[in-house]
């Protein structure tokens, strides 16, 4: 697993985040029940928050205060689920229909800035129409691109979710501690091999429990389970996690989980069952968010244009570097801002992301076959 890692889930319904359900419904204009769940809807739009902190900041430690990918497979997962309960043809194709043409559209724009900058493909263009192997790219882009990695992982779990949510149901406890065993074997056994097929098989090993752990929760085997349980296998898999991280710092020169697959696997699956464990046995709900209207509609906003936020945040910190150059030519904004700090640098971020919400966030509209909005 590369450096590179980290980042979101496509949904059903409306226009919202990934994972959602097309059984979910819009409240009724003046209502203020949500039908949504707002502790997995603010859980998804924290992960995009830290998402786009770490790629501004670099934060080795980030991945420890919140395993941002292993929550959104998490509730991917969860959702997945849900949505099995009808045939499974029509939710696959469903999901894939609601990824693909964002991702087009925002492919568009990075192919075509690589072809202008020298790039030349061949046969692997392919990829960068279904995205099941990552899709090539120059170096020049390499920043742009090198997130489809979590497009990719999810498409792949959308697919395999049939089959393993019917050997899940076979023995659940005993499938979903089993989950964590291939990452293992990739570490200790058997090395993946280099190339698409390699970082693939990584990725989906990485998260592998965490997808399963969504269905143990939407099929209520969380809610079952013992505290003392919970917590005391959750607590030994988040200290081998940040045990394995921190005595292997010379593979990678970091600490950084996402250079470290086998941290990663098991510090996410720590950190995120306890997470999903508070919804199922303690109910947790977040619905007083409603009485806050400001914050909840940011994180209605963060859910349905989570795949907008996801695959253009990129270009907006990388454009926000020239951007901030130009200040510098302004006497007023050289003295009194300061141009310097990676904070301003992560303040400009967020504008230019919340324009590209604005200009291409009707893209997500549009794949859900609904109204284009410029927010829902």
């Amino acid at each position: 697993m590369g450096s590179h890692r980290r980042g979101v889930a496509v949904s059903e319904p409306v226009t919202t985040a990934p994972g959602a359900d097309a059984t979910e419904v819009q409240p009724q204009q003046g209502s203020t029940r949500h039908p949504r769940d707002r502790y997995f809807d603010t859980l998804r739009a924290l992960a995009l928050i830290r998402v786009v902190t770490y790629h501004t900041f670099g934060w080795p430690w980030a991945g420890m205060a919140f395993p941002s990918m292993g929550v959104m497979f998490a509730l991917a997962g969860t959702l997945m689920a849900k949505s099995l309960d009808r045939p499974a043809l029509t939710v696959v194709r469903s999901r894939f229909r609601r990824l693909l043409p964002p991702f087009w559209f925002w492919g568009l724009f990075v192919v075509a800035a690589m072809l202008v900058h020298g790039w030349m493909p061949g046969w692997q263009i392919v990829f960068w129409v279904v995205p099941l192997g990552d899709p090539p790219g120059n170096a020049w882009g390499e920043q742009a691109w090198e997130i489809l990695w979590y497009l990719r992982t999810y498409l792949w779990f959308v697919l395999l979710s049939p089959p393993l949510l019917k050997l899940f149901r076979l023995a659940p406890l005993p499938v979903l501690l089993l989950s964590l065993s291939p990452i293992v074997v990739f570490h200790f056994l058997w090395e993946p091999p280099d190339g698409r097929l390699g970082s693939a098989l990584t990725d989906l090993a990485t998260f592998l429990f965490c997808w399963m752990l969504g269905f143990a929760h939407r099929d209520g085997v969380l809610a079952r389970l013992k505290p003392f349980a919970v917590m005391g296998l959750s607590l030994a898999a988040l200290g081998f996690g940040a045990w394995y991280a921190f005595t292997h710092q010379e593979e990678t020169g970091s600490y950084d989980l996402d250079d470290l697959p086998l941290a990663q696997a098991f510090f996410s699956a720590g950190f995120v069952t306890l997470l999903l464990y508070a919804k199922a046995h303690f109910k947790v709900d977040f619905a007083g968010l409603a009485r806050f209207p400001r914050l909840d509609r940011i994180v209605t906003v963060f859910n349905s244009r989570a795949v907008t936020i996801y695959l253009w945040h990129e270009i907006a910190l990388i454009l926000a570097v020239p951007l901030i150059d130009e200040f510098w030519n302004v006497p007023a904004f050289e003295k009194y801002l300061p141009l310097e700090s990676q904070w301003f640098m992560f303040g400009v971020g967020w504008l230019l992301i919340g324009g590209f919400v604005l200009c291409c966030g009707w893209v997500e509209d549009v794949a859900a076959r609904k109204k284009p909005k410029l927010l829902p």
